[in-house]
């Protein structure tokens, strides 16, 4: 591996129906598959979590990017991701909409943001040719 800035490190137990830790603790939460859950038990799942860290990630390549162009904003993004069945294997496959709202530009700024944001983000380089991502960037 190339040069380590940082390391997190989580356990999961039991897959889509157990738990997940992080070290530190911070993350400690059960894990209900949403498809099969019929006892409507609580819990997050792969893809909430996974969504959570994308949107935080994507977020902050998009403010970097306004600010190496001069542009002051404020920006929400909300990453939702989708489990889908995979007809290629007959199994699952995961993909993902970056909704995104950014206040101090136009729309057209806003789409070159996000793009520009979409090609810096680590998550958007490591799902990148792995899954579908869709933009949907909106200036308001």
């Amino acid at each position: 591996m190339s040069n380590i800035i940082f390391s997190s490190k989580a356990t999961a137990q039991n897959g889509r129906d157990g738990h997940v830790k992080s070290d530190d603790g911070i993350i400690d939460v059960n894990l209900v598959n949403p498809a099969g859950n019929k006892s409507g038990e609580k819990g997050s799942n792969p893809e909430q979590l996974f969504a959570a860290g994308y949107a935080a990630c994507y977020d902050g390549a998009l403010n970097l990017m306004a600010s190496n162009k001069g542009k002051n904003i404020t920006s929400e993004t909300t990453a939702e991701v989708h489990f889908m069945k995979d007809p290629s294997d007959d199994g699952f496959k995961i993909g993902a909409t970056l909704h995104i709202k950014i206040e101090g530009v136009s729309q057209e700024e806003a789409e070159d943001l996000a793009e520009a944001a979409h090609q810096f983000c680590p998550y958007s380089k490591a799902t990148r040719g792995n899954i579908e991502v869709e933009l949907k960037p909106t200036a308001i």
